[in-house]
């Protein structure tokens, strides 16, 4: 099969001056397109660096995602710089872990600022100017498994990160006839925070070494490298992906997912309606086997001596 291009189409990334957001750039760059590198510190110019000097074309813009005023500095700049925006992704992130009880107003909300309102900030900007322009666009959001499962000590992210997926949803309906589409990607690779689950401990000085990581990782636990993932970014900015909007699709090491959306699991009907007491008793009859578990779950890590 022939290489995807997107020659003569122009990107913003959000959050690109290190580890995904940066292979993002990358990857988008080295298929052809112009790329606005953003990220809050110099590691946007460092990122751009590594495109020109391969001869790919990037510019910075240094800024902090949330504001409406950084989303519209991208867009303009990508409009300035290479005369119109065509792939907008929102990868821009930051962790506030903390168990619910221990967690402050302000971790809650610089997360919920940074992934969710400025998710918000950067979709809405880029899908006024592609609307304007016209000739359709694609828009990237970044999710997480932690929104489509929650994961202990992520109440702010779990919930900025699935707020994503349905905006995504949503967004995907009301751009469908200016012919943008919008799809969340869920990526999933080996980076500093993936290091420090203690379930990975034993890799960390072979990955550092440049081995490959085991095939159960690659596979069971969808863990990669960055640059793994940038394929799906690609695709998704491709014509060949002009069809595919609202969907969530996860991407790590070996394993490509499409998620499905929320669904029924059990349905219950009682003529006249419900009071308590006929709930508990269907809960018990008609429902509680359709339970769902909650919480991103990994499979055991089994390592030979020769992995370990």
């Amino acid at each position: 099969m022939s290489a995807i291009r997107l020659d003569g189409k122009a990107a913003v990334v959000t959050g690109a001056g290190r580890g995904l957001g940066q292979a993002y750039a990358i990857a988008l760059a080295g298929a052809g397109a112009a790329v606005v590198v953003n990220d809050i510190d110099a590691s946007a110019e460092e990122t751009v660096g590594q495109i020109t000097s391969t001869g790919g074309k990037a510019v910075s813009e240094i800024a902090a995602i949330g504001p409406s005023e950084s989303a519209e500095r991208l867009v303009d700049r990508a409009v300035a710089e290479f005369g119109r925006i065509d792939i907008m992704v929102t990868n821009a992130g930051v962790l506030r872990d903390r168990v619910l009880w221990k967690m402050t107003d302000e971790d809650f909300d610089l997360v919920i600022e940074t992934h969710m309102k400025g998710t918000f900030t950067c979709l809405r900007a880029a899908a006024s100017r592609m609307r304007e322009q016209g000739g359709g666009g694609r828009i990237i959001l970044v999710g997480s498994p932690a929104g489509q499962f929650g994961n202990f000590g992520q109440v702010n992210y779990s919930a900025a990160k699935a707020g994503i997926m349905t905006m995504a949803r949503t967004a995907s309906l009301e751009l469908a006839r200016a012919e943008i589409t919008v799809n969340t990607i869920v990526p999933t690779a080996w980076t500093q925070m993936t290091a420090s689950i203690p379930l990975y401990e034993p890799l960390i000085a072979k990955v550092n070494a440049g081995e490959p990581l085991p095939r159960d990782v690659r596979r069971d636990h969808a863990i990669g490298m960055p640059e793994e993932c940038a394929g799906l970014l690609v695709f998704l900015a491709s014509d060949q992906a002009s069809a595919i909007t609202g969907q969530a699709i996860g991407i790590g090491g070996d394993k490509l997912t499409l998620y499905s959306h929320p669904a029924e699991a059990a349905v219950a009907f009682k003529d006249g309606g419900w009071d308590a007491a006929a709930i508990a008793q269907a809960w018990v009859s008609e429902l509680s086997a359709s339970e769902q578990p909650s919480g991103v779950s990994l499979p055991p890590l089994e390592l030979s001596a020769e992995e370990a």
